[in-house]
């Protein structure tokens, strides 16, 4: 079968891999519908983290193809959606809500999912099944839940969003503008996405996004506390993973408030005295997403949100280069392959 392998640094590539069979009774095998290419795949391709030969891709929707012999929950020929940590949602650590830390978890990345075909492990734990085969419209928004939507879903959530409160979302990537989107889900009453890209800013404010602040750093933050006389915000969405990007998110969070912390680290260090007196919560990670599946494939399937839309480009598996150089360069905000 076809699969995106990270060659090197920059140097991403379509090469025959060997079909992909039950090892475990764990075990599910989905013919991939969708898969995409996702804002974190860019951390190896600008040679920030390791990657050579690797296969590429965590997100994925398809239909099982074959189960392994202690599978119940799903069977061949349901449409799936799992999410990007693959979990047995049993353990005490899945049923506290986070699936992400399961203490058999697997990182779907490490198996590869812009292919034709993937094992997905710890199938009944980690896929959910829609309540039918989709319209062809809704796939790009069930995809976004595998791992972009549920980010942004649990960053929001993390930062205690709720009916009355200010957020502020850092970071204008799939996450982020999904993050504006559970926002709004969640009742904010203000929500500031900080963007300086105006297609970007569109859509944040299609989403729900009501103020948009362009600054970055300290006059971003400094914007921020403008705009809520002068205490910050409630809550606050980081989905970037840099010093920066977290500095920006704690200092626009007024004490008592809330970060949702969802970016991954890169090299980030907190300066302890000032969090000290600071007195702001911090909570996230990887996001738990297989929590929240069932209620976002729920509102996709009743067509009460569109999270697809922040695909903007869709190309075949075989131009994944080119999905890769688009976002890359800014050029797409996130690219949807198609076996």
């Amino acid at each position: 079968m076809r699969s995106v392998i990270m060659h090197a640094p920059g140097d991403v590539r379509i090469a025959e891999r060997e079909y992909p069979s039950i090892l475990k009774p764990t075990d599910a095998i989905i013919r991939v519908t969708a898969a995409c290419v996702c804002g974190s795949d860019l951390w190896p391709y600008r040679g920030l983290d390791d990657a050579a030969d690797a296969p590429m891709g965590h997100e994925y929707v398809g239909v099982i193809e074959e189960i392994g012999a202690d599978v119940k929950t799903v069977k061949p020929g349901d449409f799936v959606v799992g999410s990007f940590m693959a979990s047995d949602n049993t353990c005490e650590i899945c049923q506290a809500g986070y699936q992400s830390r399961c203490v058999h978890v697997e990182a779907m990345g490490g198996i590869g999912t812009q292919a034709e075909y993937a094992r997905i492990p710890w199938a009944d734990g980690t896929l959910v099944a829609t309540p039918g085969m989709p319209d062809p419209d809704l796939i790009p928004s069930l995809l976004a839940a595998s791992d972009v939507l549920g980010t942004g879903w649990f960053a929001a959530v993390a930062a205690e969003v709720g009916p009355g409160k200010t957020v502020a979302v850092v970071g204008d990537g799939a996450v982020g503008l999904l993050g504006v989107l559970a926002a709004r889900q969640l009742g904010a009453e203000r929500i500031i996405a900080m963007s300086r890209h105006w297609d970007r800013q569109e859509l944040a404010r299609e989403f729900g996004a009501t103020d948009i602040v362009e600054e970055r750093g300290d006059a971003g933050v400094a914007r921020i506390k403008e705009l809520t006389g002068g205490l910050g915000a409630h809550s606050v969405i980081e989905a970037v993973g840099t010093q920066e990007s977290m500095m920006q998110a704690i200092r626009s969070t007024r004490p008592g408030g809330h970060v949702g912390y969802v970016g991954v680290s890169h090299d980030v260090e907190l300066p302890g005295l000032e969090l000290f007196f600071s007195g702001v919560h911090l909570h996230g990670g990887p996001a738990p997403v297989r929590r929240f599946l069932p209620e976002l494939i729920d509102l996709i399937w009743e067509r009460k949100i569109n999270p697809g839309k922040v695909f903007d480009l869709t190309l075949p598996l075989a131009d994944a280069a080119e999905g890769y150089r688009a976002m890359d360069e800014r050029r797409a905000i996130k690219v949807l392959l198609t076996p």
